[in-house]
């Protein structure tokens, strides 16, 4: 059966003139909010869009793993501001990178993958934008524009953004949630003012345990429960730990949370909350929905270092850094090389900023690894490339493998590490290359 694409007039609002953007929200015109888009074409038009032809579903190069309705029907589809991405869900939007922008340590903006959790998405106007700051963990209150952001010292760190659920999709069994492939992370410089500085204009009690913080976007439902997430104070306070509104030296994209967002290195992008309006210190742990009952996991089944004490229960724990990880990026899976002819294959390394150490490659199914050069080091929590020559003997499938290792001896492991909500997949992967 064909697609009804929705308007995308009628998935993402913007805020009346008012504080934040969480006052009254307007419906952004299609003019306004659907110019330059592909896909905007179509939903202006309101026709239907067609299943994607066997080419197109062959070029979004999508893992065989994913769960075979993910795989019809996912599409290449392009935001506003964005290139085609591989669209998993309109509403709320979430949109992965296809592998090849992996391919430098430093991810496009306009490719840069898009997630959220709410539909109500406003377009804020950073004229008119603050954000409260405060908290009864607090000695004050104020409020800030991104002029007041601007004035402060500025601080730059390059980290990657990943979702706690990036390749939850390749799961075995399959688990629920939104079923993403390779790329639903990226890695930007970052640029903005320190959350430990903006703190201090408040000050912080010695009793606070938490900042908590949340944004423009809301729920289309009253029922559903706003996205509001916290860190542990001395995540907040340390250095890199950013209220961000650059991104590759440009303003933030609306999608990836205009004017500004909160920045978490070495921890997965669920507490990068965007369109940050509110960050508020308290003394006893967040509740809602978004931390109490959601990405948690069980304890004890992942080398986390980081804790979050307020948060742990006896059976589960809250995601917080992500785990040591590498995928192979020059090529996609079914590529066709030359026997006898010398092929560089390449990719990314990351992990939690304890900085990776080796990334080692195999060609024999795991007996024995040989080591990929590193690429420059862009800092502790960005992307690694690496880069590994390999001469392929004879014709037929080469099968290829790449596990990364970080300082502190953690490595990827070789099986899948099970969790009900698909996080922190970290498997050594495999590539399969066609030798002709």
């Amino acid at each position: 059966m064909p697609r009804q694409r929705p308007h995308l007039s009628d998935i993402y609002t913007r805020p009346r003139a008012g504080f934040g953007g969480v006052g009254d929200r307007q419906t952004v015109s299609r003019r306004h909010f659907l110019a330059g888009s592909a896909a905007a074409a179509v939903a202006a038009s309101g026709a239907v869009s067609p299943a994607p032809t066997r080419a197109e579903a062959a070029s979004l190069n999508l893992p065989s793993e994913l769960p075979d309705g993910t795989r019809a029907e996912a599409i290449l589809d392009a935001l506003p501001g964005k290139k085609r991405l591989i669209k998993l869900s309109y509403r709320p939007p979430n949109y992965e990178t296809p592998i090849e922008y992996f391919r430098t340590a430093i991810t496009p903006n306009d490719a840069f993958f898009v997630r959220y959790h709410l539909s109500n998405i406003p377009e804020v106007d950073g004229a008119t934008w603050k954000v409260a700051v405060g908290g009864e963990g607090a000695n004050g209150q104020t409020e800030l524009t991104l002029d007041d952001l601007k004035k402060m010292p500025a601080v730059e760190v390059v980290a990657v953004n990943q979702c706690s659920g990036n390749r939850r999709g390749l799961f075995q069994p399959h688990v629920t949630g939104v079923e993403w492939g390779y790329g639903a992370m990226g890695c930007a410089r970052w640029n903005g003012a320190s959350l430990k500085d903006v703190l201090a204009k408040v000050g912080i009690k010695k009793e606070a345990i938490e900042i908590v913080f949340d944004g423009a976007d809301g729920p289309a439902v009253e029922k559903t429960p706003d996205f509001i997430k916290s860190i542990p104070v001395w995540k907040a306070m340390e250095d890199s730990t950013l209220i961000a509104y650059e991104m590759n030296g440009q303003p933030l994209p609306h999608f990836n949370g205009f004017p500004a967002r909160i920045v978490v290195p070495g921890w997965t992008g669920t507490y990068w909350v965007k369109h940050v309006t509110s960050i508020k210190a308290v003394t006893t742990p967040e509740t809602g929905f978004w931390m109490k009952a959601a990405y948690r996991i069980p304890v004890g089944k992942f080398p986390l270092v980081a804790r979050f004490a307020s948060q742990e229960t006896a059976v589960n724990t809250p995601v917080t850094e992500m785990v040591v990880n590498s995928l192979i990026t020059s090529h996609a899976g079914g590529a066709t090389v030359r026997a006898g002819f010398p092929v560089t294959l390449g990719g990314i390394a990351w992990d939690a900023g304890y900085g990776i150490s080796t990334v080692e490659l195999s060609t024999d199914g795991g007996k024995t690894w040989q080591s990929a050069k590193l690429g420059e080091d862009l800092g502790r929590f960005a992307f690694r490339a690496f880069e590994y020559s390999l001469t392929p003997k004879s014709k037929g499938r080469q099968i290829v493998m790449a596990r990364a290792a970080n300082r502190i001896g953690q490595t990827q492991t070789p099986e899948l590490i099970l969790n009900p909500a698909g996080y922190h997949h970290n498997v050594i992967q495999s590539l399969v290359l066609n030798v002709a």
